[in-house]
């Protein structure tokens, strides 16, 4: 109990410290940042003489920016080498059966992967305004386990075939929806449109089927393309999948969407 705690802490702080990592990027004084963001932050002051102290600030986000890529690179890190279909597991890795070591062991790994995954999703999708919480995929995990323990058993019953592969995928969908690790600033694309649901999924779908794609090729090696048709195949079937989310039992009505997907796609 006490360690899942300090875990619980120790992710919540990297969310917080990403955050921050993003607000002093787009103040740097170099244009690659968001000058807007220190003038908000500087409206309310008096006028400062010489540059100004929209400059000066915008100079010490920079010197602080550099200084935290410098100390960066003497701390390892648990992030993949390369982002692609070769960084995604199959559903039984992620939700194992076994003790309570395995199960924070398996719990750390997915909310790494997806954190990864869906950063590779979002550059696919060019939207670069966003922010993903690793807590949330650690809350959507919990949520699996104690939802859905009948899905998880039926995944790793022996001999479990597509359909418990797809309802595994309607489920994980659901709860990371409910959870909603990706938060967009307010200029993100088509919001206004198709409304942040839409937006969600268009994110959080791929990284899930992905998942599902690396459980039926169990047996094989790991496609790097994996991910990438995972994005394509979703797109293509996104309104269909909006449209199950919305329903009264939105895993009853993905399973079959999943189903179809992974029996057709390579």
């Amino acid at each position: 109990m006490l360690r899942q705690i300090s875990e619980d802490v120790r992710v919540n702080l990297k969310d917080r410290l990403r955050e921050i990592r993003d607000i002093i990027r787009q103040s740097r004084h170099d244009g690659s940042g968001d000058a807007s963001v220190v003038r908000e932050a500087t409206s309310h002051l008096p006028s400062f003489p010489g540059k100004g102290i929209e400059g000066l600030l915008s100079h010490a986000a920079s010197a602080v920016d550099e200084a935290l890529s410098i100390a960066e690179s003497f701390v390892p890190h648990e992030r993949p080498i390369k982002v692609d279909g070769t960084t995604v597991k199959g559903l039984g890795t992620y939700f194992p059966a076994g003790n309570e070591e395995r199960q924070l062991s398996a719990e750390r790994l997915f909310r790494r992967d997806m954190y990864y995954l869906t950063k590779s999703v979002l550059a696919g999708l060019k939207i670069d305004n966003a922010r993903i919480h690793e807590a949330d995929f650690a809350a959507a995990h919990a949520a699996m386990r104690k939802r859905h323990g009948d899905l998880l058993a039926a995944l790793a019953a022996p001999g479990a075939g597509l359909q418990a592969i797809a309802a595994t995928c309607a489920a994980l969908l659901v709860e990371l929806l409910n959870q909603r690790p990706v938060r967009f600033g307010e200029a993100a694309p088509e919001t206004a449109a198709a409304g942040e649901r839409a937006l969600d999924i268009s994110c959080l779908a791929p990284v899930v089927l992905a998942c599902g794609l690396a459980t039926t090729g169990r047996d094989g090696a790991p496609e790097p393309e994996m991910l990438e048709i995972a994005i394509l195949a979703a797109d293509i079937r996104h309104d269909r999948i909006v449209q199950a989310c919305a329903k009264a039992s939105p895993v009853d009505e993905l399973t079959p969407v999943f189903a179809t997907l992974l029996a057709h796609l390579p």
